[in-house]
């Protein structure tokens, strides 16, 4: 089944978009990897470890474990999804319409780098996660 490259436009209130924008300078991803999500699922195995520095999507190297946590972080703040094939979920990752809308916003350009406060109030969501 194909993707369109152009998904339908969804409008989220100011604070989902500022949540999801603060997740993901917070996360610890490059645009790279989104901009990649734009044209296909991308799996696990290509962001954990050395792959994911390699590629430009992380930082820095992150274990499976570590780089699962932070990809369904990101799930959990509406802006990717797991990809689903004829067999259920797999390990693969996919933008939402959100995170479209977030890759858009930065195409091009690096992400600002998150405040003291940004990544307070990340921290503690994530920590607690509260109801948004």
């Amino acid at each position: 089944m194909p993707h369109s490259n152009h998904p339908k436009t969804f409008f989220y209130l100011p604070s989902t978009v500022e949540r999801a924008e603060r997740s993901l300078l917070c996360s610890p991803f490059n645009i790279a990897l989104l901009s990649v999500m734009r044209q296909q699922s991308v799996p696990l195995g290509a962001i954990a470890e050395d792959r994911g520095v390699k590629y430009g999507y992380t930082k820095r190297p992150l274990s499976e474990l570590a780089c699962d946590n932070a990809l369904n972080w990101l799930i959990q703040v509406g802006i990717l999804r797991r990809e689903v094939d004829g067999q259920g979920i797999t390990d693969s990752f996919r933008l939402t319409p959100l995170g479209y809308q977030l890759v858009e916003k930065y195409q091009g350009k690096n992400w600002r780098s998150p405040s003291w406060g940004d990544r307070i109030y990340n921290l503690v969501i994530r920590w607690l996660r509260l109801p948004f």
